[in-house]
């Protein structure tokens, strides 16, 4: 008999869904639970229910465990930008952030949806990675560049860098 240890499999626990309004609150709940900039409760249940199309959430029995918050630029309807992807930590490390990406680029919504952009800051190392694996998975390149400096945000602020990765071959 082997004593060799044997990994244990990740069960997910977890759905992924369209929010509604009520899931505004919770969004908003988990986004002050983490180290994403905390937006005003409204902004998370307008997003939740004008932009449900392009937001995802994580539910565990009911209850927002993860969420992404997005929209297709009006601009650049090949384009949806993810505005903020928020996860509770009970939820780490089961790949919660890449499933409600590859759920986002997969729906009808974005049916002609080529590329995701994202903006991130120079020292967010989990959110390149996230993005960075998006990349990778669907075989297609990423570009970075400096869109936001500093000096254009009104108070302390660092420079966020847009990640553009396509196109997104499905």
């Amino acid at each position: 008999m082997s004593n060799s240890a044997t990994a244990t499999p990740v069960i997910e626990t977890f759905t992924l869904e369209q929010p509604s309004k009520e899931d505004g609150q919770g969004m908003w709940n988990l986004a002050k639970k983490t180290s994403l900039d905390l937006n005003s409760a409204y902004k998370y249940i307008m997003m939740a229910e004008y932009f449900s199309e392009t937001c995802v959430v994580a539910k565990e029995r009911s209850e927002v465990v993860g969420f992404i918050t997005g929209f297709i630029q009006p601009e650049h309807p090949d384009v949806v930008f993810v505005w903020q992807v928020g996860v509770d930590d009970s939820q780490r490390g089961k790949g919660v952030g890449y499933k409600m990406l590859e759920e986002l680029v997969t729906r009808e919504a974005a049916s002609d949806v080529k590329y995701l952009e994202a903006t991130i800051t120079k020292d967010n190392s989990a959110s390149q990675a996230l993005f960075k694996k998006l990349a990778k998975q669907y075989d297609t390149s990423f570009e970075v560049k400096e869109t936001f400096p500093a000096d254009v945000f009104p108070e302390e602020g660092e420079a966020e860098y847009t990640y553009r990765i396509g196109p997104l071959k499905k």
